[in-house]
């Protein structure tokens, strides 16, 4: 199978373990298309749209994401670390497990997205519209969460209170599970 390129369009295709080690691959288009535990590290992807596509238990260290869009996508515990996420578009799907630690995700839309015990610590995540998501067990350490909308998102076994939340939006859960990672017993 051809390995794909800038500004090509993959359909259905399947990579499993492959190294796209400092690929241009600006542009590219994928739908329903596979890549299981590859390897994009320093990959330029910017302007990329992927829409079904799964990205399973990927490296995306340094790699250029910049305007890159993902539709239904799972990207399931892939590593995020010193990628650019510029202008990064997620729609649904899931990113459960992922490592996002330390990213400017400031006004991010991961409205009902999956994102069960993401690692979003040390991030900044000010406006961002978190309604709906689910954020069960995330690591949300010293993440900053001003003015973000938590409404609606399942925050179960999340530690609040190891986040900046000044400003941020809760419904009644929320703030119940605020209160209970402060200590506060909650009949």
């Amino acid at each position: 199978m051809a390995r794909p390129e800038a500004e090509a369009e993959l359909e259905g295709e399947v990579f499993e373990h492959e190294s796209f080690r400092g690929a241009e691959l600006s542009g590219l288009r994928t739908t329903r298309c596979r890549f299981e535990a590859c390897d994009f590290s320093n990959a330029r992807l910017n302007g990329s749209e992927h829409v079904g596509s799964d990205f399973a238990n990927s490296i995306f260290e340094h790699a250029n994401l910049f305007g890159a869009s993902f539709e239904q996508c799972r990207l399931l515990g892939s590593n995020f670390a010193g990628a650019v996420l510029t202008g990064w578009r997620i729609a649904g799907g899931d990113l459960s497990y992922a490592l996002l630690r330390g990213h400017d995700l400031s006004g991010i839309d991961l409205q009902n997205v999956k994102a069960r015990e993401i690692d979003l610590s040390e991030s900044d995540l000010a406006g961002a519209d978190l309604r709906g998501a689910d954020l069960s067990r995330a690591r949300l350490v010293n993440a900053v969460l001003r003015g973000a909308d938590l409404c609606d998102a399942n925050l179960d076994g999340v530690d609040l209170a190891a986040a900046r939340i000044e400003g941020a939006k809760l419904d009644l859960a929320g703030a119940v599970q605020l209160a209970r990672s402060l200590g506060v017993e909650v009949d």
